[in-house]
This record gives structure tokens, sequence and C-alpha cells, in this order.
């Protein structure tokens, strides 16, 4: 009997902390359609190459030639699966989204050419980023 009830308290106590970790919690939910790009971190994804010191640099820009921590998004975290690279203007870091047939994901990056109504979702090697290409999806979002 006591097996029965600890199984049924912990069951009903489950339950109700999927509840809290759930995506929605705290800002207005919104569904948008948007461009969605595979990216992974790569330099030929991510605007990088090697100097002649082998260091990974930035390939292109205002800060073309000045050392590159690759893998590390905008907002300072580690990509990974789920890392959603975004214009902060319109999906400010901290942005929460549901994309069909990706997942959940973070705005935790931004990229010079993303603007208006684009992501960029990352993938662990260039060949998914490849994979998924670009899409037109209508993703759940979440704003901070």
């Amino acid at each position: 009997m006591k097996v029965v009830v600890n199984t049924i308290l912990f069951l009903v106590f489950g339950l109700a902390l999927a509840g809290c970790a759930s995506l929605g919690r705290g800002g207005r939910v919104d569904y948008v359609t948007l461009e969605a790009t595979g990216y992974c971190k790569c330099g030929e994804c991510c605007g990088w190459r090697r100097n002649l010191l082998l260091q990974p640099v930035y390939a292109y820009g205002p800060m073309e030639g000045e050392r590159k921590k690759v893998g590390i998004t905008a907002s300072g975290t580690k990509a990974k699966k789920g890392t959603i690279a975004a214009d902060t203007n319109v999906f400010p870091f901290g942005t929460r989204m549901r994309i069909p047939g990706y997942g959940d994901g973070v705005v935790e990056d931004r990229g010079g050419a993303i603007q208006g109504a684009k992501i960029d979702l990352f993938f662990k090697t260039h060949r998914q980023a490849l994979e998924w290409g670009r899409q037109t999806v209508t993703v759940e979002v979440w704003y901070p």
C-alpha cells in the first residue's frame, strides 16, 4: 500500500513540476511565420577562418582578422542544439521558440545577415545544418 501511495504522489508532483518547466512561463505567446536557416559552428556558417598561426579569426566585417571564440554565442553561451540566432530587435535574447521539425530553442545569438522575421537554428554538424537548409515555418514564440 505504501508503494502505491508513494507512486501516486510521485506522479502528481512530477506532472505539476512538468508544467512549471514549460516554454510559456512568463511572457506573451505569438505564432510567427518566418524563415529558418540551419547553421553550425564552422567557418563557412559563422564567418571565420584560420590565420597564419592557425588561430580562428573573423573572416570579414568590422572585426576582420581579430580572434574569434568558435562556438560561443553573442550572449556568451556555448552554442548547442536549441540555440537560435535572430535579429535581437525583433526577438531579444531569452526569447523562447518551438519550431516544427526542430524542437524548442532560445534566442542566444545574432548574425549580421539576420534581419526581421528570420532565424538561424544551430546544428551540431554542417551536414545537419545543410539537411535543414532554409525553410518557412510557423513557430510558437514566448517573449521574455
